[in-house]
């Protein structure tokens, strides 16, 4: 089995974080079970390109146990977790390609020997893996039956390509399932990107002005947790519902340029390139802590950042400072990537547990339907996103009422009124 890891040795600390992890996915691990008797996945090879967790380890277990052949690569050069990709490929012979601060030519070498496996579905966080087949592994299109999206940026990515009409297969759009961006983006996002920053700075958020920029799922999580923590909150937004949303939520709203004189932390979460650039980096008070939570790093314009620096150093772990031509200090952290998974653990397991969920059963749903699929993005179909709501539910011990045949009757009646 050919793999490409940081050190095998770390697989028995990684069993055991994976161990953890899974405690809290009892909706995955359902499935899992249910995967292991059925086997719909059977006889199909599928490569995938997430972010190297505890929790993906769950999802790729569960895969392997619906009889899946497959290959897991890293979707971020610093999300990796390099114990979980040793427990994975000593534990479960699951060939990884993925090692933590890996760079760009690794990171792509690593696509590559992913897609070797010669795919019959992809499993994309960002649609890298889309992108490289379409591009340069074209040969690889007429044996793919469809693939499935975690993440905002890479729907993103994949709808332009539909649009353009060159998406050669169908894709799901996990992300889009109400039972993924209403908990995983708002919850998990929020919790795991103030997690980063305190652990790559321990600085105290309370009392401060906390810039975000993007008001979507992922933005409004981490502006409720910032203000739980008593920050100030700014919010930065180029769309005007979202932006008026905000202010009625109690936030301040104002222009990059504005924010950007007053602002103590800064946090992208867009999906678009260059958020914060080189004039923003400019007029940053001194000390100033940037981050980017925003799937890929363009959401930050470092190079014109270095262009108006004169020195810069490692100052802390995952912590950059970049000392202006005027003297200022700026501070990036985690290289401008994924501050989430950089300096911390990602998404707590819970809310992966309904993420994963999506991944597995979209992934049957594809078997079973890619042949009546047409070359475009889906969202999840409705009956799979109430059922793990479901399934969540009936976990966490929870029960919800049911409609009576009457108020069934009224609800699909136009006659009944006052």
């Amino acid at each position: 089995m050919d793999f490409d890891i940081k050190d095998i040795k770390l697989a028995a600390q990684g069993g055991l974080r994976i161990e953890w992890a899974l405690q809290s996915m009892p909706v995955l691990k359902s499935i899992q079970k249910r995967f292991s008797k059925e086997k719909p996945l059977q006889g199909y090879r599928l490569a995938a390109c997430l972010h190297v967790t505890t929790e993906t380890a769950g999802l790729v277990r569960t895969l392997k146990a619906g009889g899946a052949e497959v290959a897991l690569c890293a979707s971020n050069p610093l999300s990796t977790q390099d114990d979980v990709a040793a427990a994975l490929v000593h534990q479960d012979r699951i060939p990884v390609f993925a090692i933590k601060g890996e760079d760009s030519e690794t990171y792509y070498r690593h696509i590559y020997s992913a897609l070797a496996a010669k795919p019959q579905m992809t499993m994309d966080d960002g649609a890298d893996l889309v992108s490289t087949i379409h591009s340069e592994k074209r040969d690889l299109l007429k044996g793919i039956i469809g693939g499935t999206e975690e993440t905002t940026t890479g729907v993103i990515r994949l709808r332009s390509m539909a649009d353009s009409r060159v998406l050669a297969y169908p894709i799901i759009a996990v992300n889009d399932a109400n039972t993924k961006h209403l908990f995983d983006n708002r919850y998990g996002t929020g919790q795991s990107t103030i997690d980063g920053i305190i652990r790559a700075t321990n600085r105290l958020l309370a009392g401060s002005v906390f810039v975000i920029c993007g008001y979507g799922w992922c933005g409004r999580g981490v502006a409720l947790r910032a203000t739980g923590h008593g920050a100030n909150v700014v919010i930065v937004e180029v769309d005007p519902l979202k932006a008026l949303e905000a202010v009625m939520d109690g936030y301040r709203v104002m222009p990059i340029a504005e924010a950007a004189a007053i602002g103590d932390f800064f946090v992208t979460l867009t999906g678009d390139i260059k958020v914060i650039r080189k004039e923003h980096f400019a007029a940053m008070k001194s000390g100033a802590i940037v981050a980017n939570s925003g799937h890929f790093n363009v959401e930050l314009d470092l190079k014109g950042l270095a262009q108006i620096s004169r020195k810069r150093r490692l100052i802390r772990e995952y912590v950059e400072e970049f000392t202006l031509d005027s003297g200022k200090k700026i501070n990036v952290l985690g290289e401008g990537r994924l501050i989430n998974l950089a300096a911390a653990e990602g998404h707590p397991s819970s809310v992966m547990d309904m993420s994963f969920a999506n991944q597995a059963l979209c992934s049957e749903y594809l078997v079973r339907e890619a042949k009546n699929l047409k070359k475009t993005v889906y969202t999840v179909p409705e009956e799979i996103d109430r059922e793990i709501a479901k399934l969540k539910l009936a976990a966490m011990g929870i029960k919800i009422d049911t409609l009576t045949a009457e108020q069934k009757k009224y609800l699909a009646s136009w006659e009944m009124g006052t």
